[in-house]
């Protein structure tokens, strides 16, 4: 078996609304082996993996899946389950997959769910690897890659803290957007995004975040605030640590200044040699030294989380009892055999070290790891309470005295922090420190919260709940407005328009286009940006209010949506375009494709669809939240089912846009009012323009404002560069369209039509991956309506030869019996151009279906300059021969 690829959808796709991966694998040989046919296949799979027996398949119900085993089904299907029933004996509650066959005999593609990426990658190539090594007869050997699985598991998880948070959020319905599989994780979009890092977030600044990692400092701001500290000072040296510990008096603790976790920290330290001892270990971690007073107490952690303690637990360090037979090395060995102790976060408990700081620890004892203790003998192996060593967490919040939590939510007030761990030594938390009673030994910027979710004794506090109701407020949003417009044409016209239009309403606004990225009026990232990870870049940005997303197809097909729902989805249209690509066959599969940006749609947003459109009824049974309907015709007879049902509606009557609100029809604007339908002979820039009052009439915007945004939004190169631009050079015309498929050029055409040109001059090209019948279909059409056609192949031929579209062009275009002194073939797309401007006559229209718009424009207003410096220089001459 061989996997030729791997693709990762990490929001909802064409494959399912959850998280899933893609491979395509080879069978190769095993092709036409089912599994009944495969000697002990299926008895050595169930064994090594019993869980597949509660598999229900597409029986749709428990042990559907063993029954086809049995029954005799293909490999790739096992591959499926396998990578799915893996993940989830990792812990990842999974259930999705779908298996299909891409080509005869033995290529597949197999689709599983995921949550973990690397795990589930690596989860599919271990079922490729063990499936075909069972197929063959073989023996793999499970245990080391269940091993390796878990491990990989275990270093690309979230930890306990990010987790809960991430859970939490969703919960909620907040969108999370987790990072490169790390801690980092978005919730909320656009301006009301907050980044989080663990139980960290974005509003503390760097400075505050950095104070709390200098220990001494710490110490020092929380003095000038009469808060009780252990007095210490830093020191350099081992000797100047020794007199500093004199000076203090034991017993006193040596820490590194800017540790964390409590690595490098001793504790209880009663003479020279020990601190020598911890100097040593402490200086692994920093230059910088802290030698302070030891108080002796229990070790309490107190969250503070947006201005109150969020929860109080004591921690324990990480010990074993004596039964007076096991050495101490062995009572580790065992404890860390308990199902609840894992490596590093991945489970309630960390599995104990004795390493070196352990042995030290037992050395301060006169133990050491061949120690035999007592029956019932604790002993401690650490000197601090970190669930990250082992420790072990009580949970206590209702025991805390009131002026302790007055005193540790000061504390991280004082130092700058929305979330804190204030780390507070007390005999009893339930009595005010200070004096005997302890004092605040540290302040963490990111505290861990496994302890308050997970503590080994008491009650489990949803901490990460308190985190969310600090960052999102009963009642605040945490999403902003979102429309996704897709469509076969004339989606970046309906882009630009909505984009423009919510601006005048006072937002600013994300877009993603063919042309670029936009964040109000500025452009961040130029070229076509119609994909999930633009989607990604706009909603990342805190400084927009609204988001309009250009969706193309093809980032659909290959990554799915970059947002989990929109506020709006719309469907300009469905035509023919791409066909042959992806495995999209047919028109009903392109519907198929982009019904997603309808489907991913809140349950109280809306669809807009094209009541004109023939796919449009294929494309509202996929719907599940409200519809807005239009067309260029009132009596469109969906248009009249929506007006019975009092449904939304936008539609034409008399030359005037009508905007139906479920009641009444209100008159909205005329077509000629809208510059985009010059005059309202622009069918297709009508039908976009219905469109993106549909879309806006959903976002609530105001009529006025729709009426004031057509008037104003212009068929220029500054509102809507490289779509229906006509350029006035004087004597002629040239005008410049996107059109790059038989419905995008029959619209420039039917528009072409309608204008008083003496002759229609075409610079036509069409992309190497359209059809050879579009094409030819494109070519028939300008035959038709051009009586000088240039044409032109794009610089990106897309696995075409050269010469190859354009002689296909030709042979079209002659077929209809058009004049061959008429048509000439020039590949370069500028050098076409310069020949028909240089060749133009008074009253030509030169239309350009470009591939490249800013090179054309340059080229265009380049000769305009010239025409003009020119007509300039004859105005003299002609004045002095006339006089």
């Amino acid at each position: 078996m061989k996997i030729y690829s791997i693709q990762t959808f990490s929001g909802r796709n064409i494959f399912s609304h959850k998280p899933v991966i893609k491979m395509v694998i080879d069978i190769g040989g095993l092709h036409d082996k089912p599994t009944n046919q495969l000697e002990d296949f299926n008895e050595k799979l169930l064994k090594y993996f019993p869980g597949l027996k509660k598999h229900y398949c597409s029986l749709g119900y428990e042990g559907g899946f063993v029954e086809r085993l049995y029954e005799g089904t293909y490999l790739g299907h096992v591959i499926e389950h396998l990578a799915l029933e893996m993940q989830n004996m990792l812990g990842y509650s999974v259930n999705y997959g779908k298996t299909r066959i891409i080509s005869e005999p033995s290529l597949y593609y197999v689709i599983f769910q995921y949550f973990n990426e690397k795990s589930a990658v690596e989860c599919g190539k271990a079922a490729v690897k063990i499936v075909s090594e069972l197929a063959c007869g073989n023996e793999p050997d499970i245990e080391k890659i269940l091993l390796n699985l878990r491990q990989i598991a275990a270093q690309t998880d979230m930890g306990p803290s990010t987790k809960s948070i991430y859970d939490e959020a969703a919960k909620r319905g907040i969108p999370v957007i987790r990072y490169a599989n790390d801690m980092i994780m978005q919730l909320g979009y656009g301006k009301y995004l907050k980044m989080v890092e663990a139980s960290m977030t974005d509003t503390p600044s760097c400075v505050s975040v950095d104070m709390a990692g200098n220990k001494t400092l710490t110490k020092e701001l929380l003095s000038w605030h009469d808060i009780p500290v252990p007095h210490g000072d830093v020191v350099y040296m081992e000797d100047a640590a020794v007199e500093t510990a004199k000076e203090i008096g034991f017993p006193v603790v040596v820490k590194p200044c800017d540790g964390n976790q409590g690595k490098g920290v001793s504790l209880d330290i009663q003479n020279e040699e020990q601190v020598r001892m911890a100097f040593k270990e402490a200086v692994k971690f920093s230059k910088a030294v802290i030698v302070e007073k030891f108080v002796k107490g229990n070790d309490y952690r107190v969250l503070v989380v947006g201005g109150k303690v969020s929860a109080v637990a004591e921690r324990k360090a990480p010990s074993v009892t004596g039964d007076g037979t096991h050495t101490i090395r062995e009572l580790v060995e065992k404890e860390n055999s308990n199902e609840l102790r894992g490596d590093g976060h991945e489970k309630v408990l960390t599995k104990i070290k004795l390493d070196e700081i352990a042995k030290c620890v037992l050395a301060k004892k006169g133990m050491d790891e061949n120690y035999i203790p007592a029956a019932n003998e604790v002993v401690f192996l650490r000197e601090n309470g970190n669930l990250s060593t082992g420790g072990t967490a009580r949970e206590c919040t209702s025991e805390i005295h009131p002026y302790n939590s007055f005193l540790a939510v000061k504390a991280a007030k004082i130092m700058g922090l929305d979330i804190a761990g204030i780390d507070i030594t007390a005999v009893d938390i339930s009595k005010p420190i200070g004096g005997e009673n302890g004092a605040i030994i540290e302040v963490n910027a990111a505290p861990g919260l496994r302890m308050h979710l997970c503590p080994t004794e008491g009650r489990s506090i949803n901490v990460a709940s308190d985190i969310l109701d600090m960052l999102f407020p009963e009642g605040s949003p945490s999403r902003i407005p979102i429309v996704s417009i897709t469509g076969t044409n004339g989606k970046t016209t309906t882009t630009r328009l909505v984009k423009h239009v919510l601006s005048l309403d006072g937002k600013t606004v994300g877009m993603t286009s063919t042309s670029g990225i936009y964040i109000g009026n500025e452009c961040i990232l130029k070229g076509d940006n119609t994909g999930p990870t633009s989607a990604k870049i706009v909603l990342s940005n805190k400084n927009i209010d609204a988001a309009v997303l250009e969706t193309a197809r093809g980032g659909i097909v290959r990554k799915g949506l970059g947002y989990d729902t929109a506020d709006v989805g719309v469907i300009v249209n469905i035509s023919e375009d791409h066909l042959g690509l992806d495995s999209l066959n047919s028109i009903q599969d392109l519907a198929f494709v982009k019904s997603l940006v309808v489907e991913a749609v809140k349950p109280d947003g809306y669809a807009v669809l094209n009541a004109d459109d023939e796919m449009t009824e294929y494309v509202r049974e996929r719907v599940k939240c409200k519809v807005i309907l239009f067309s260029r015709d009132r009596n469109n007879p969906l248009i009249l089912g929506q007006l019975k049902l009092n449904e939304k509606a936008v539609y034409i009557k008399d030359d005037t846009i009508y905007v139906y609100d479920g009641v009444k029809a209100v008159p909205l604007i005329k077509l000629k009012d809208i510059p985009i339908t010059m005059g309202g002979i622009a069918d297709c820039n009508i039908e976009n323009s219905l469109a993106a009052i549909s879309a806006l009439f959903a976002l609530n915007v105001p009529f006025d404002v729709i009426k004031k945004g057509l008037k104003t939004f212009m068929p220029d190169v500054k509102s809507n560069p490289g779509r229906f631009n006509i350029f006035d050079m004087g004597d002629f015309k040239v005008m410049l369209d996107y059109g790059h498929n038989p419905a995008g050029y029959r619209a420039v055409i039917k528009f072409i039509q309608k204008i008083n040109a003496k002759r229609l001059v075409g610079i036509i090209g069409m992309p190497g991956d359209r059809l050879q019948r579009s094409i030819e279909e494109v070519g028939r059409m300008c035959s038709k309506v051009f009586s000088k056609i240039f044409i032109k192949e794009d610089n990106e031929l897309r696995s075409r030869k050269v010469g190859e579209v354009a002689d296909i062009l030709y042979n079209s275009v002659v077929s209809t019996g058009f004049e061959k002194k008429s048509v000439e073939i020039i590949y370069s797309e500028l050098e076409a151009l310069k020949k028909a401007l240089v060749t133009a006559k008074p009253g030509d229209l030169i239309v350009m279906f470009y591939e490249e718009f800013e090179p054309a424009l340059e080229l265009i207003e380049k000769f305009r300059d010239e025409l003009n410096k020119n007509s300039e220089q004859l105005s003299p001459q002609i004045e002095e021969t006339a006089g």
